[in-house]
């Protein structure tokens, strides 16, 4: 007998860059792609069934599972999260974001933090502003574009940096499923499509058209990973504390669900 869900057609957002391409690229025409900021808010207006979204909406939020075993994540330099600098760190007094970003902020505020440095946050007016300010936060295929373009900042990698200060992965964004609704054949879905997708990452890699090869190769290889294991959930219970310490909650433990 089919699962009760088995034939629905279901509502999946994801981010469009290059990093989510493995979990997603057997998802097809089913999937809606926007910045992890829209999908949060979609996802709280429940017109989406899942997301691949920052891990600060789940622990923010006390209203989602998170699909086990998947995740976007580093353990040391990620590449495409970063703060951009002209000036020292110690002098940092302002910092401008890209508006798409939700967990590269708080993650940035948690690590300038435990170096005792509290500066304002303002919006990124747009990415051709960028390289005018004195302190920028990019992420995705922007972060990536700035850093492999002529600038003059010093380059602030917020994976290296953590790993450096917890020894331990971050994640980044988590499959967010919609708590108290029907979705064992999503999960399936989801799970077959990251096997589908590491399975076939030579072909990504081939393929795809951001950047060049041998970039997307280091970066699929080295800077990034998609498993959601023990060291995984312990980076996330890390942030979790420190974004506790850091008054930046109310923070919700995380519930995964298989």
């Amino acid at each position: 007998m089919n699962a009760p869900d088995e034939h629905k057609k279901f509502r999946i957002g994801s981010v469009p860059y290059l990093n989510a391409a493995p979990l997603t690229r057997d998802l097809g025409e089913e999937l809606i792609f926007a910045t992890p900021a829209r999908l949060a808010a979609m996802l709280r207006r429940d017109e989406l069934d899942a997301a691949l979204v920052s891990i600060t909406e789940v622990l923010l939020n006390d209203r989602y599972d998170i699909l086990d075993g998947i995740a976007i994540a580093s353990l040391g330099e990620v590449y495409s999260v970063l703060l951009a600098h002209k000036k020292p760190l110690t002098e940092v007094t302002e910092v401008f974001c890209d508006t798409a970003s939700l967990t590269s902020v708080n993650l940035l505020k948690v690590l300038l933090a435990e170096r005792g440095l509290k500066p304002e946050f303002k919006p990124l007016e747009n990415y051709e502003a960028a390289p005018e300010k004195d302190f920028v936060l990019l992420i995705g295929d922007r972060a990536i574009e700035f850093q492999r373009a002529p600038h003059t900042h010093e380059i602030f990698d917020l994976g290296f940096a953590w790993t450096e200060l917890t020894s331990l992965p971050f994640v980044y964004a988590v499959w967010a499923l919609r708590r108290g609704v029907e979705n064992k054949h999503l999960r399936y879905e989801l799970r077959a499509a990251k096997k589908f997708g590491i399975e076939t990452l030579d072909y990504l890699i081939e393929t795809r058209e951001e950047f060049d090869k041998d970039f997307r190769r280091d970066y699929f290889e080295w800077h990034i990973h998609y498993h959601l294991a023990e060291d995984e959930k312990r980076g996330i219970a890390r942030f979790c504390e420190l974004l506790r310490k850091h008054n930046l909650g109310p923070v919700f433990e995380p519930k995964f669900v298989t």
